[in-house]
């Protein structure tokens, strides 16, 4: 069974109210269908997603919370803090995305086949994604296959 890290954004999307804007509430609905076929995948999460899930609205949280309570969680290690911060220093995550950099990190770490995000600012970027992969090649590091869930809803049956 092929691994995946969900990075909090997932977890928003899933868990939020419906959104009244067009691209949040199709991203919900994409979310949820991704969802529902779940059981594709060994999923996982970090502390760091704990962290970010557990904050804000207290009933917010709560959704978030209960949404990933089942969930593996994978440890935030030294290497992986290290990876975040080449990530930063090296230009390639900025500086105020440095928790986005230590999802990707963790996953790298952890050797992720997939890292499952909406964040496309500083995660599932084409664009950002060659220079992160560009890096940990350099490294003798993995990059997950970063995507959004519109790319991983498919019909299983067919294959």
């Amino acid at each position: 069974m092929k691994t995946l890290y969900i990075e909090t954004s997932i977890i928003s999307y899933l868990t939020g109210r419906v959104s009244r804007d067009l691209i949040g509430a199709a991203r919900q609905q994409l979310t949820q269908a991704w969802w529902d076929s779940r059981s594709n995948y060994q999923l996982y999460v970090s502390e760091v997603v704990r962290k970010e899930c557990a904050a804000g609205d207290p009933d917010a949280a709560k959704r978030r919370m209960e949404a990933i309570e089942s969930l593996e969680i994978l440890r935030v290690t030294a290497d992986a803090v290290e990876i975040a911060k080449a990530l930063v220093s090296h230009g390639i995550i900025p500086g105020k995305a440095a928790e986005d950099a230590l999802h990707i990190a963790i996953a790298t770490v952890h050797k992720m086949d997939f890292l499952l995000s909406w964040n496309c600012k500083h995660i599932a970027n084409p664009e950002i994604q060659r220079h992160i992969a560009l890096f940990l090649k350099e490294q003798g590091l993995y990059l997950p296959f970063i995507c959004t869930p519109d790319e991983l809803v498919g019909d299983y049956d067919e294959r």
